[in-house]
């Protein structure tokens, strides 16, 4: 949140752990991928594109890959795994005023909305870069698992401040499943498609109880897909 590039601090141990981790590996990734679709000579524009993981993989299927994260560290790690794309130190906050109107035609935003503050404006920046046609795939904390785990009311939109099961210590935005689509309906976007990921197969080698409790209960991420309201 605000200016702090809280990812830095641990930002390897966060690519060791993301690699194959249950939740990014096995829920985010592939969510996020199949609702992006055929990239095969397309530009994709990866915002907050942390060590380069969904990167790699857009490479991999034949797009052009332009990204920026807030993370001096994680832009390192993303230009080394990646070198065939093109990667700066950028808050998602700021303007992107080193990209054209229309000038990209998807945009990836995984698990980041959640740290901007004014998430409205973000998202106009990446409409505005978008091509006609071109699409947004976001994805965030599923709503009702951030309340289940945090209480109060679900409806309230607070900054949170906690520690993950690794030490980490971050602070996000929580907010209604309601908050997030109002915001894309007010920076450009209609949504055209919205997943609850559930695990993929392989995972349950993982993690055999979580990927049962994973694949009934809303506790991971959500994705969605929006296109340009013109």
């Amino acid at each position: 949140m605000g200016r702090t590039a809280q990812y830095d601090v641990f930002a390897d141990e966060f690519r060791r752990h993301a690699v194959d981790g249950f939740y990014n590996a096995h829920c985010d990734r592939p969510a996020c991928l199949a609702l992006l679709g055929v990239v095969a000579g397309r530009h994709v524009l990866d915002a907050a594109c942390g060590p380069g993981l969904y990167a790699e993989e857009l490479v991999a299927r034949g797009a052009q890959v332009t990204g920026f994260d807030q993370s001096p560290r994680m832009v390192e790690i993303c230009s080394e795994r990646v070198p065939a794309g093109d990667f700066r130190v950028h808050d998602l906050g700021d303007p992107l005023d080193w990209l054209g109107d229309c000038s990209v035609d998807l945009a990836l935003l995984a698990l980041a909305i959640e740290y901007v503050d004014d998430r409205v404006q973000a998202l106009r920046e990446l409409r505005r870069v978008l091509r006609p046609g071109g699409a947004l795939v976001l994805s965030r904390q599923h709503p009702t698992a951030d309340w289940l785990r945090h209480g109060g009311s679900y409806f309230d939109v607070r900054v949170i401040e906690e520690v993950w099961s690794k030490g980490w210590a971050v602070r996000y935005w929580l907010a209604p499943l309601q908050q997030t689509c109002e915001e894309l309906f007010q920076a450009g976007f209609l949504i055209e498609r919205l997943l609850e990921p559930t695990p993929s197969p392989e995972a349950a080698a993982l993690d055999p109880e979580r990927h049962r409790r994973l694949s009934r209960e809303p506790m991971g991420f959500l994705a969605l897909r929006a296109v340009r309201r013109d």
